[in-house]
């Protein structure tokens, strides 16, 4: 993952929600998670979004991740409105556009570290060889070269999530998306994942979407946004 250059931290907008709303049909009943939700995120912004469970964060987050549709309105992701496409141009926008954090790490047991990592790297049309050396950047980020061999089981909480942390950079991702990221760890893994975080913000020029139910994590993005019985606001 390269450095950014000045112009890529030029703050433009990088992210436009539009009017977006997400209704579950459940029968005859409508049960509506959000409606006239409007966010600009900028290039090399780290945002934290707070709210009571069942307020609607994560689907927001999976709208943005291209994992849920919404019922109306418009998301654009540099320049992309991803609303719009069809399944499987969406999977391939995803593969190369979202890096995604898991609250409970979603490494498969049976691979390695680097193999955990490797993932992302098998849609593309990189050679085996470019794939090990993106593989072992991504790992060097999160500090754990030394361990790119050992199984998840045998990894800490902590390194496990900085595993899937390096899965999400590896390759070089548009935007980061965080749900819950240090909400299965103790107090001082939590703060290496926030650390991690806000290096990735700061030196890499990442941007950033952090869901989180904890204010001292939140006080590490650059802003918060709350979200409560579906109404965004900063």
């Amino acid at each position: 993952m390269s450095h950014p250059s000045k112009a890529s931290t030029n703050g433009k907008v990088l992210v436009e929600i539009r009017d977006l709303a997400k209704v579950y049909r459940r029968g005859g009943e409508a049960i509506r998670v959000f409606e006239n939700v409007n966010l600009e995120i900028r290039q090399g912004e780290f945002l934290a979004l707070m709210g009571p469970s069942g307020s609607g964060k994560s689907t927001l987050l999976n709208i943005l991740a291209g994992l849920d549709t919404p019922t109306s309105g418009s998301v654009v992701v540099d320049g992309q409105e991803i609303t719009r496409m069809n399944g499987k141009r969406l999977a391939a926008w995803r593969s190369n556009h979202i890096g995604f954090i898991f609250q409970f790490y979603n490494l498969l047991p049976v691979l390695t570290a680097a193999q955990n990592v490797e993932l992302p790297l098998l849609l593309t049309s990189l050679s085996k060889k470019q794939r090990r050396e993106h593989v072992m950047t991504a790992l060097g980020i999160v500090g754990l070269t030394d361990r790119s061999e050992h199984f998840p089981g045998q990894l800490s909480g902590g390194q496990q999530q900085r595993v899937g942390i390096a899965r999400a950079v590896v390759s070089d991702p548009t935007i980061i998306l965080g749900d819950e990221p240090t909400g299965d760890l103790d107090a001082a893994s939590g703060k290496e994942i926030l650390d991690l975080l806000e290096r990735l913000s700061t030196e890499f020029g990442k941007t950033i979407l952090m869901v989180t139910h904890d204010a001292h994590a939140a006080e590490r993005a650059q802003a918060t946004m709350h979200m409560d019985k579906g109404v965004l606001s900063r």
